[in-house]
């Protein structure tokens, strides 16, 4: 359900806007998609696992949020961004 320290340090080399970069709002939507992704996998195998459903729930808010505010700071990054994830929206 969480990601390994490899895969996180994986998708922050790819989505980070500079060198050392971990808190831009690209690097924080790519990780909790990749958390997303994993627990939806999880969740398609243990269908009653109602705490882990509410987790995945915060999760997608907190990702919308972060793109709201990245799609009011930079169209442009907002864009490239979803582009990249295979996001709708």
């Amino acid at each position: 359900m969480s990601i390994t320290a490899e895969r996180r340090t994986e998708v922050i080399a790819e989505y980070q806007t500079a060198q050392g970069d971990t808190g831009s709002p690209e690097v924080q939507v790519a990780i909790l998609t990749e958390r997303i992704n994993n627990l939806t996998d999880h969740l398609k195998t243990h269908a009653k696992d109602f705490h882990s459903r509410r987790g995945l729930l915060i999760m997608v808010g907190r990702r919308r949020r972060l793109l709201d505010y990245l799609r009011g700071k930079s169209q442009s990054r907002y864009e490239a961004l979803i582009a990249r994830l295979g996001l709708r929206r």
